[in-house]
């Protein structure tokens, strides 16, 4: 679904190519972050891998996806934002940078750049919906007082 969004997007005009260099270069560090932290430093991933809750380490599902997602980036003729990204003829895998951890876990202790905006949004939604629970109080009170007499 992403891929055939970026490819609409890389088929468009100039400022939708834009676009999704733009979305590329926002969420491609991201992206590696989401596998979790490298397999060393991983506190849970051998135990996930022993118990069979996940199949492939971190390391390994985030060699999958750069190895997917790097050539599709070449077809769409969109650049990484990896100054370090090679391919390993050896191997034939791709190589990235170094992910920036520290920026990770000050994501996950709710630091992350949209996390104020992310938690204002959920307080006003609770405060925009106190109506309806306080007209659910109101019908189960009234509902009791029905069924007691």
């Amino acid at each position: 679904q992403g891929y055939e969004i970026m490819l609409t997007l890389a088929r468009g005009t100039a400022e939708q190519r834009e676009m999704a260099q733009d979305a590329l270069n926002r969420w491609w560090w991201p992206s590696l972050m989401m596998f979790g932290p490298p397999d060393a430093a991983s506190a849970h991933s051998d135990s996930s891998m022993r118990w069979k809750i996940k199949r492939f380490s971190n390391d390994e599902l985030r060699r999958k996806f750069v190895d997917a997602t790097v050539p599709q980036a070449h077809v769409l003729g969109l650049s990484i934002p990896d100054p370090d990204l090679r391919h390993d003829a050896a191997t034939g895998h791709w190589e990235h940078g170094a992910i920036d951890w520290e920026e990770f876990r000050q994501v996950i202790a709710g630091n992350g750049p949209c996390n104020r905006e992310r938690l204002a949004a959920r307080r006003q939604a609770h405060e925009d919906g106190a109506w309806v629970r306080e007209a659910a109080l109101a019908f189960a009170a009234r509902r009791a007082r029905a069924e007691a007499a």
